[in-house]
């Protein structure tokens, strides 16, 4: 079993190979290959900052890095000697959330963005010849036209002119170091600098259906190092968006609200698209080294894999219609004949030998993952045993044991529980179904996942086509009477509720005599949970908005003797999701839609997304706003993250397998009185990649 360690090859034959076999992509697979990241240990701690390191970045070349504090202070190390060079007082006045080297400048340009709003760019080469001690360094260039914390810049291979910032006041702008060193100029506000690339202050969306309404508060972006007039941004709601530059309206101020430009795609898990919490919201964007591929991190949520072109992927698409229909599909009704199992799920057995023993090797792991479904114990290995089969390199696998496995991974992930285990069995189930239309295990398992969703009705009926495909199945029969327990009793508790609202009519319809009987009437007439197991990441969250009224009498409504204002008060609580309710005319009032509004609503259609192909566990995300992952390699041939905890973790990119962690640090966006440490390890450094 020693040869399935390394699905990339044994590192000595591709060292071997390159005297005989003179392609490229030999010494790119040698630059990252996986024993290299068995290997990977602490190599050094290099202290020099007072605060929190929030951010770090290589040169092109890979021998210095540049790291960004709450400390206010940027600090330029050397790789070679693991030594701090400049330690440099930047002048901003909260915590530096960004740094880049700009490309092009021998390193001799570096810029920052902070919370204070600002973007400031520095020239190092005026530090030649000082020591490293702390050094106050004014500013090559000085941008304060954003309103808000600035969280990422973007620079362009080859380009030392530009830079690109990030706000969170809804706008991406673009900095030309041609054009001025300070911006706003003197006697002008900062609303009338024009250059805004991107206004995004009514871009953000509570779902994929929904029109852009809200501020997008933009957390990450980035450039494509292939087609630099691609743009990647991502920020407070759930959706990663693509744009071309090159049909962008020209720089413009932020005087006005614009309507967002149209972008080329949406990213985001199909399952996520219709979560309206607040705090699901993206923390880091960024594109492959080839261009191809996206990198999501969600805070609260896991890190998610797509494909920047998928025309030829039509599968890998969806728009609004598409994601009902992923949780249901019709499922094999009581009068269907049965089908006869396709021709091709015989395995086809491949004829060199290397590939027999990697087929044995899968048939070996799904009944390990059998083995771990049966016992209930180590569902996390039994889950990466499928993971390896199904995506990993190696042979056709065959239909037939592509249907096994795709159905035990969908019952070990139902079983784990973990954040959108039961969504990924979801599709593992359509996959096994679109093998096996008339597969009892796939409408078994998607009965029950159907039931964690707390969609009963759709769950029941999977429940039966599960028992007509196998009426002697005593767990598919007691399937079908726990749903039809669980809708009785939700007819019975809906019953309940109704006759308890219609007892407190007096709420509904006559005067409130608290705010109370407000709350207590919101509480008996909101819907029950969704999910049964999983009610941390229900989608289910509500919220309450308020409106006022005052009115005054006719003679001003003051009483001499009292001193106090004689009138009315009205409360009117709504329901934000509420859509019949959310309408309302641009004067304020409340009621049918204007006809402006109408008219917005039935011209807006929803876009196109891309769904993920790929999803990496296990690291928590939610202590901050500017956690990243990132592509390791030169191809990208594994995904890294931080995590709350203080550790890193590197999974293989093709199969989402966790392959290492690594401790950077005791804790996380923690306050610390001490120097923070700066952990670097061994291989990471090779040739620029980026943690």
């Amino acid at each position: 079993m020693e040869f399935w360690r390394f699905p990339d090859d044994n590192v000595a034959n591709l060292v071997e190979s390159r005297r005989i076999d003179s392609r490229p992509d030999v010494n790119c697979r040698l630059q990252l290959h996986s024993s290299l990241i068995q290997r990977l240990a602490l190599e050094e701690v290099m202290e020099g900052h007072q605060g929190c390191v929030n951010a770090i970045a290589w040169n092109s070349k890979g021998s210095l890095l540049i790291s960004g504090s709450d400390d206010t202070r940027i600090n330029i190390w050397s790789y070679n000697n693991q030594r701090l060079l400049h330690s440099i007082e930047t002048g901003h006045s909260t915590n530096i959330f960004c740094t880049k080297f700009v490309p092009e400048t021998s390193d001799e340009l570096v810029v920052s963005g902070a919370g204070d709003a600002e973007v400031r760019l520095f020239n190092i080469s005026r530090l030649s010849g000082k020591s490293s001690e702390e050094i106050a360094l004014e500013p090559a260039a000085l941008y304060r036209c954003h309103s808000r914390r600035v969280k990422k810049l973007a620079v362009e291979v080859g380009n030392p002119n530009v830079v690109w910032s990030a706000s969170e006041d809804g706008t991406l702008r673009q900095h030309d170091f041609r054009e001025g060193v300070s911006c706003p100029p003197a006697g002008s506000s900062n609303q009338e600098c024009r250059n805004v690339l991107l206004d995004l202050r009514c871009g953000a969306k509570k779902s994929f259906a929904d029109s852009p309404k809200q501020c997008l508060a933009l957390k990450s972006c980035d450039i494509s190092s292939t087609r630099p007039h691609q743009l990647l941004v991502g920020g407070s709601d759930a959706f990663a968006r693509l744009y071309d530059r090159r049909m962008l309206s020209p720089l413009s101020s932020c005087q006005m609200k614009t309507k967002p430009p149209p972008c080329v795609n949406y990213f985001c898990p199909m399952h996520l698209s219709e979560r309206r919490k607040s705090s699901l919201h993206l923390t880091h964007v960024t594109f492959s080294p080839n261009g191809e591929e996206v990198l999501l991190s969600y805070s609260g949520e896991h890190v998610y894999l797509m494909d920047v072109n998928c025309d030829g992927q039509g599968s890998m698409r969806y728009t609004v219609d598409d994601v009902p229909k992923q949780l249901y599909i019709a499922p094999l009704l009581k009068e269907t004949k049965v089908p006869s199992a396709p021709a091709g799920s015989s395995d086809n057995l491949p004829e060199r030998k290397y590939d027999l023993r990697r087929l044995d090797m899968c048939k070996k792991m799904v009944q390990e993952a059998a083995k771990a479904l049966e016992d209930g114990s180590n569902l996390f290995y039994g889950i990466e045993a499928c993971n390896e089969v199904l995506d990993g390199k190696g042979p056709k696998i065959g239909l037939a044991l592509g249907h096994e496995c795709l159905c035990i991974r969908a019952a070990l992930l139902l079983k784990r529980k973990w954040k959108n285990d039961v969504h990924m069995a979801i599709r593992d189930c359509n996959k096994a179904r679109f093998i096996d239309v008339s597969s009892f295990k796939a409408h078994y398992y998607m009965s029950e996942a159907l039931l964690q969703l707390g969609k009963n009705k759709e769950a029941l009926g999977y429940a039966e086509a599960a028992h007509n495909l196998a009426p002697s199945n005593s767990d598919a029969a007691q399937m079908v009477e726990q749903i039809k327990d669980c809708l009785a009793a939700a007819e019975a508790e809906k019953s309940k509720r109704d006759n308890e609202e219609t007892t407190k009519s007096e709420v509904r319809h006559g005067r409130l005599r608290s705010l109370g009987d407000v709350l207590i009437r919101s509480e008996l007439s909101s819907p029950s949970q969704e999910g049964r197991y999983d009610r941390e990441g229900s989608d289910d969250e509500e919220e309450m908005e308020l409106d006022f009224e005052t009115s005054i009498s006719g003679d001003g409504g003051r009483d001499n003797e009292s001193n106090i204002l004689r009138g009315s008060f009205n409360l009117r609580f709504h329901r934000r999701d509420d859509s019949v309710r959310e309408n309302c005319s641009t004067d304020g009032s409340y009621g049918s839609p204007s006809s402006s509004s109408q008219h917005e609503n039935s011209s807006y259609q929803a876009e196109v997304a891309i769904d993920m192909k790929q999803r990496f566990i296990g690291h928590c995300n939610v202590g901050t706003d500017i956690k990243q992952a990132s592509f390791l390699g030169q191809q990208g041939e594994f995904v890294a993250s931080g995590s709350d905890d203080g550790r890193w973790f590197i999974w293989e990119k093709r199969t989402g397998r966790l392959v290492k962690m690594l401790a950077g640090d005791e804790t996380v966006a923690a306050p610390r009185i001490e120097p923070m440490k700066l952990c670097l390890s061994a291989q990471a450094f090779y040739h620029g990649t980026k943690l």
